[in-house]
C-alpha cells in the first residue's frame, strides 16, 4: 500500500476517534482496545518486515514504544469519565488536548533524536508511534474506568452482522 494512503488513512481514523470522545461516547472494552492493538501490530508487522533495521535500531523502538505508552497513559488520566444512561462515558477535555500536543512534541523529538543518532526510518513506523500511545491511553483509562462501579457500555453490532444472521 502507498505510504501516503496510508497516512491519510490514519490520520482521518485519528480524526474521526478524536471527534467521537470530544462529543462523548460509550466506554467498552473492544473499542477500547480493538484500535490501538491493529496499529501497535501493524507498527511490529512493519519493523519485523523492515529491510536493514539492526539491533541499533530495536535498542531505540523499545524506550520509545514505553515512552509513547506512558504519553498514552498520561492523557488517560485527563479523560473524563462519567455515567451516561446507567453505562459508562468517556470524553476528551481542553487539558486532554494539552497533553496530546506535548505528546506529539515529545515524541517527534524522540524520533529526531533517534534518527539523528542511527535509527533506521523504517524502524520507527507511524502506526506502532500511535498505537502504543493509544494502547497507553487505554490502559489508564480501562483501570480508572474499572475503579467507578458503574458497567462498561455493552458491545455494538458490527456493521456486518447481516451477514452472519442471513446464513443461518
Amino acid at each position: 500500500m502507498n505510504g501516503w494512503l496510508l497516512a491519510a488513512i490514519i490520520v482521518v481514523v485519528l480524526v474521526l476517534v478524536v471527534a467521537k470522545r470530544l462529543k462523548g461516547e460509550p466506554v467498552n472494552v473492544r473499542d477500547l482496545f480493538a484500535g490501538p492493538a491493529v496499529l501497535t501490530g501493524l507498527g511490529i508487522l512493519f519493523v519485523a518486515k523492515a529491510d536493514g533495521v539492526t539491533g541499533t535500531d530495536i535498542a531505540w523502538v523499545a524506550p520509545g514504544a514505553f515512552l509513547g505508552l506512558g504519553l498514552g497513559a498520561a492523557r488517560g488520566t485527563l479523560v473524563h469519565l462519567f455515567e451516561k444512561d446507567g453505562t459508562l462515558w468517556q470524553r476528551y477535555t481542553g487539558r486532554t488536548f494539552l497533553v496530546v500536543i506535548a505528546s506529539l512534541l515529545v515524541s517527534a523529538g524522540y524520533g529526531v533524536i533517534a534518527e539523528h543518532l542511527g535509527m533506521h526510518p523504517y524502524a520507527r513506523p507511524t502506526q506502532l508511534t500511535i498505537g502504543v500511545s493509544f494502547l497507553g491511553e487505554s490502559l489508564l483509562v480501562y483501570h480508572r474506568a474499572r475503579k467507578t462501579g458503574t458497567p462498561f457500555a455493552p458491545q455494538q453490532e458490527s456493521p456486518l452482522a447481516f451477514l452472519d444472521r442471513r446464513s443461518r
